[in-house]
């Protein structure tokens, strides 16, 4: 047994070992690339930065292996390599098919094939890695398969570790593949819709655990978006975001809804798989069917923790859970140039827009100011060192970053209206790090596509509907990010309603339209409306969808028309929120009576307490202890108490010695 376990582990380390040896190589020569004058373009000569040339580059579009190998050796490796990549990754997802997982389930041994690792168990349980690691004290090592550990002859501890070095490596290729602009390859392009067959196959993305998702997310899919060139959204994009964003709104819906209670589960549906009731939901697949499972499956984040211990086996659950939103929220940030390098190209943008209006070039030199400059010349908005490559690189992420958020929201129907409805959900599910991001993107929702008609209900209604509620309801976990929501209720209602728009992120003062001239029902549109960046767009005609909404939760006509007149003559950000907290007071006060304890099994959904609303802040009033007539300091604490101790012992020995 020991001589056939030696075996199959040195099988695999062959296998997975050629994966890894390709991938290292493969990111050393893309930051080998990155480091030649060229900054890795597949462009030899640049020339002057002006007019037409901020739009159109020669590079921005399919470019074939050869020139691309030019800065890059490794890049002739892929037309070999990609098939067999493909082939890897498609067997490798077959493996958590429900018919797959049905069969392995009933098997007391093959199940385990399924399991995490030791070494996830440890990281659910959020302990320092002082304390000796998963090996060490306190640590996971045997608690899946309980008794036995990787380091174990027993290939059953082995396997769970194996198929996450597997698809992780798959992912990371995949991006990489990506990122050294491969896939966009015309060599390349008889092979590109059998790529798509894989990463964007229903059945592998339905039947994938959280922790599967949230690395394909990251490690292949964001990078896919943030490397595109703008020239090829449409043919090499569409055929895997449609399905993917589609999928990721119906598995957020299932994996949060027992949390907030709005399925017919319950929170103990979202406790893990375990080795002593796993052949029972085997038979519920068989029996209930894939769909209804899958509601199950995805409560539970997916998870089979085998012999895990309920209280770090429910840590590792909420751990996915968490993990699967927090990563979709960062995504869409870094693609909507909210967050990472796209982010810092807007802010270099804006130092040079600052130093060329104060006719100030040191700007250009002159880092943050928390951080020392190490360096002579330009520097980037965070201080690091500015070439003349970086302009280069940059011009194409700024024309990248308006093409692809107009692309996302404007372009495709199945990926915007995918999008946007899982970022409103989003809003809703008791994350608050979650929260506040996409508080951030649904901003740049609003400056894209806030003035156009076929958005009108699905913003003025549902997302004012979702983001108004949560600020009546008050519910605990979203202590700390009110404010936050109110801006974004100040962002609808003024770009919908009010004919007024505002700087990126819904900030500053509003900029009210003028009527139109020659109808009074509609407003002049504004001259940024098709540069989100600088603000966008109002919609032309006002509709009273907020208003139905502001009704629905008992705000009457008379408080409606104050609302509007308050928010016409006060324009900054500072009035306009505390005349919407104001009014929303009321509705809430009104919630408030009306409900019980809403937190039920779960606490998260609790109404904050007095002394947490932001609501009823300015109602709050200061509590200051009066100041003792005699006052006592620390030392003569200490005195008096050594006094009490004296005594005490005399009291002990009855006086004797006296």
């Amino acid at each position: 047994i020991e001589e056939f376990v030696k075996k199959v582990t040195t099988d695999f380390s062959v296998m997975f070992s050629s994966l890894n040896q390709l991938l290292s190589v493969g990111k050393r020569c893309q930051e080998a690339a990155k480091k030649r004058p060229n900054g890795g373009l597949p462009v030899q000569n640049f020339g002057a930065l002006s007019g037409e040339s901020l739009q159109h580059f020669p590079d921005e579009g399919p470019v074939n292996i050869n020139d691309l190998a030019i800065n890059d050796p490794f890049v002739p490796l892929w037309p070999r390599l990609l098939p067999t990549l493909i082939r890897v990754l498609d067997a490798t997802l077959r493996v958590w098919h429900p018919e797959r997982q049905e069969s392995l389930l009933r098997n007391n041994i093959q199940r385990y094939a399924l399991a995490i690792s030791d070494d996830e168990a440890y990281l659910a349980t959020k302990q320092e890695n002082s304390v000796g690691g998963v090996f060490g004290k306190g640590g996971t090592a045997g608690s899946i398969v309980s008794g036995w550990d990787r380091r174990s002859t027993n290939l059953t501890p082995k396997w769970s570790g194996w198929f996450n070095e597997l698809r992780n490596n798959c992912f990371q290729l995949l991006g990489l593949l990506s990122a050294q602009r491969v896939i966009f390859a015309p060599e390349l392009a008889h092979i590109y819709p059998q790529l798509v067959s894989v990463v964007a196959n229903p059945e592998h993305l339905r039947s994938m655990e959280h922790r599967h998702f949230t690395q394909y997310l990251k490690q292949f899919i964001e990078i896919l978006m943030l490397c595109t060139p703008s020239t090829l959204y449409q043919s090499h994009l569409t055929a895997i975001l449609g399905p993917v964003f589609e999928h990721i709104q119906y598995r957020l819906k299932y994996t949060w809804d027992p949390i907030i209670g709005n399925s017919g589960l319950s929170m103990e549906s979202t406790k893990p798989l375990g080795s002593d009731n796993c052949a029972q939901i085997a038979n519920q697949l068989s029996s209930s069917g894939v769909e209804s499972w899958l509601i199950a499956y995805y409560a539970r984040g997916g998870l089979f923790v085998g012999d895990l211990d309920s209280v770090t086996a429910e840590a590792a659950v909420e751990k996915a859970r968490v993990e699967l939103t927090r990563t979709f929220s960062d995504s869409i940030q870094s693609v909507l140039a909210l967050k990472g390098g796209w982010a810092l190209v807007l802010a270099n943008k804006a130092k040079e827009e600052q130093a060329m209006k104060r006719n100030d070039p040191s700007k250009l030199a002159a880092g943050p100011r928390n951080r020392v400059s190490e360096t002579d010349g330009p520097v980037n908005a965070d201080g690091t060192k500015r070439s003349q490559v970086d302009l280069q690189l940059d011009a194409r992420k700024l024309a990248r970053i308006d093409k692809l958020c107009h692309f996302l929201l404007l372009e495709n129907e199945q990926i915007a209206g995918a999008l946007v409805v899982t970022i409103i959900e989003c809003l809703g599910y008791p994350d608050a790090y979650s929260c506040r991001r996409c508080t951030r993107i649904v901003h740049r929702i609003l400056e894209s596509v806030a003035w156009v008609d076929r958005y009108t209900e699905l913003i003025g209604y549902r997302l004012f509907s979702v983001a108004v509620n949560l600020i009546v309801n008050e519910p605990k976990w979203m202590v700390g990010i009110e404010w936050d929501m109110i801006n974004i209720i100040r962002d609808i209602y003024g770009r919908l309603v009010l004919g007024q728009y505002f700087q990126p992120g819904g900030q500053g003062l509003a900029v009210q339209q003028s009527r139109d001239p020659n109808d009074n029902s509609r407003f002049e549109q504004s001259k940024v409306v098709d540069k989100p960046l600088q603000g966008g767009g109002i919609l032309v005609i006002p509709t009273d969808l907020p208003k139905r909404v502001l009704s629905e939760i008992g705000i009457s006509y008379d408080d409606i028309l104050t609302l509007d007149k308050s928010l016409t003559e006060k324009r900054s950000a500072k009035d306009q929120k505390d005349v919407l907290r104001d009014l929303l007071r009321i509705a809430a006060d009104r919630s408030q009576q009306s409900d019980g304890n809403r937190g039920g099994e779960n606490g998260l959904l609790e109404r904050a307490g007095a002394e947490e609303s932001l609501l009823h802040q300015n109602l709050r009033q200061p509590v200051v202890t009066a100041l003792p007539e005699k006052l006592v300091t620390y030392s003569m604490a200490q005195k008096d108490a050594a006094k009490s101790a004296e005594v005490d012992i005399v009291n002990y020995h009855g006086g004797i010695f006296e």
